[in-house]
């Protein structure tokens, strides 16, 4: 069995695993450095180092950036707003109005992430891959 989660790097630990956790409907179990972010459904989904000298990345061309999430939702405004509402900023804006499309935004750490709508599903993703794996 292998779980996967992603760990961000940053100074604020409380400001960012609340931002995760708000962002997955999830709680926060806090260590000392370390906090743990994990889904409504008890799923551990993302995990929040401390790091004290954190330098966030600047995208899309500045200090880089190491890893960026694809967030893909059914809403791009309802996505929009709860993340804005979380502390995220928004970095590059499109038109929720396109049938596909996808927003950048920083978390409170800085690290960049995407909101995209109009994507496949899973069930038609899944669909795809064990069509292909025939």
């Amino acid at each position: 069995m292998m779980r996967q989660v992603i760990v961000f790097d940053a100074a604020d630990l409380r400001a960012e695993s609340a931002f995760w956790a708000g962002i997955v409907g999830g709680h926060v179990f806090e260590d000392d450095r370390f906090h743990c972010v994990f889904d409504a459904s008890g799923e551990w989904r993302f995990g929040v180092q401390l790091v004290s000298n954190h330098v966030p990345p600047e995208w899309p061309d500045g200090t880089p950036q190491q890893v960026h999430l694809d967030l893909h939702v059914e809403d791009g405004r309802v996505a929009h707003e709860e993340a804005i509402r979380l502390g995220a900023r928004l970095l590059q804006p499109s038109d929720f109005d396109a049938e596909e499309g996808h927003q950048v935004y920083a978390d409170p750490a800085g690290h960049p992430f995407c909101i995209g709508w109009g994507h496949p599903s899973g069930e038609a993703l899944a669909a795809f891959v064990a069509d292909r794996l025939r």
